[in-house]
């Protein structure tokens, strides 16, 4: 499929076209970005622990996963 992201291991594949790819990506970014940036526009803990399936989750380590995979997938487009 020309323009996809196949993304898996051998077992199990995952594929989104590219507009969708880039839309992840932009999302994943800007999720980063508000959990990150201090203001009103941040997501709160409770946001934070909601986006982890109620798992503790650290703040930092959540953002920068974020931000890892939304540049992952810029890269990789």
């Amino acid at each position: 499929m020309p323009g996809s992201v196949t993304i898996g291991h051998a077992e199990a594949l995952v594929a989104l076209s590219h507009v969708d790819a880039e839309r992840l990506a932009m999302v994943l970014r800007e999720m980063s970005s508000m959990m990150e940036k201090p203001g009103p526009e941040q997501l709160s803990d409770a946001q934070v622990m909601a986006l982890s399936e109620g798992r503790p989750q650290h703040r930092g380590e959540l953002t920068e996963w974020c931000r890892s995979l939304s540049e992952y997938l810029k890269t990789h487009l």
